[in-house]
């Protein structure tokens, strides 16, 4: 019997710079690329069952690059959200920012804000693009929304918990991902949904992202049906 696909993936998208350094080309044509493997994950994913699909698109530390890199990745970003907007309803995938969507461009901002109230009644994959991204800010940030609402009332000391704090992240009540996949080798988190991949099974691949299209999702997603996920708990055996 063929396994159940994860619920909730996420992607730390990696090698696009040494994807087009490998080929003599600009760094930009790296992205541009990896945006159009971005666009062939998100059909796929859609196609086998998951329900939720987060991509670390651009950090926080992301704005110290070269101004004509980071205008670039902007250029891409409105070009992404402008080519993908009738794919993505056509398919039923709704779209969610997480980050501090404040730091964009103000062009952007109206694109995606505008594609995201479209799409919000869309209900077969919810894709979460992380722009502007920092797991610790998303963390301080949660301690400060909680604390004014204590400080006012809407929330008392006794009700804090695991599952009234995740509601102050910005994922909000999306379940945590199940599958965590970083490509191009490298084997850090990068400050990446740092409170909900806990539990999460991660996958290492050296392939470079834009190279990272459906057969190689496909094979993340076989090896994550082959783990046992046990959530710090011991196998039945174990208690026997």
């Amino acid at each position: 019997m063929q396994a159940k696909p994860p619920t909730h993936v996420a992607i730390i998208m990696d090698g696009n710079g040494r994807w087009a350094r490998a080929r003599n080309l600009p760094r930009v044509e790296g992205h541009r690329a990896g945006f159009e493997a971005a666009r062939e994950v998100v059909r796929t994913a859609a196609e086998i069952g998951i329900g939720f699909l987060t991509l670390y698109a651009f950090s926080v530390e992301n704005w110290k690059r070269p101004v004509k890199e980071v205008n670039a990745l902007m250029e891409l970003l409105n070009s992404f959200v402008e080519e993908t907007e009738a794919e993505l309803i056509a398919n039923e995938v709704r779209l969610k920012v997480i980050g501090r969507v404040a730091d964009l461009p103000a062009g952007l901002r109206e694109k995606i804000d505008a594609l995201t109230l479209r799409t919000a009644e869309k209900s077969k994959l919810t894709l979460s693009l992380a722009l502007s991204y920092s797991g610790r800010i998303e963390i301080v940030t949660a301690v400060r929304r909680l604390t004014r609402d204590v400080l006012h009332g809407r929330l008392r000391l006794e009700e804090i918990d695991e599952t009234s704090f995740r509601r102050y992240l910005y994922t909000g009540d999306d379940p945590d991902p199940d599958l965590l996949i970083r490509t191009s080798g490298e084997m850090r988190l990068s400050n990446f949904l740092l409170w909900q991949i806990s539990y999460s099974e991660i996958y290492f691949t050296d392939v470079l992202w834009p190279d990272f299209r459906r057969e190689a999702f496909l094979r993340a997603v076989e090896e994550y049906g082959r783990r046992q996920r046990r959530f710090g708990q011991l196998e039945r055996e174990e208690f026997e």
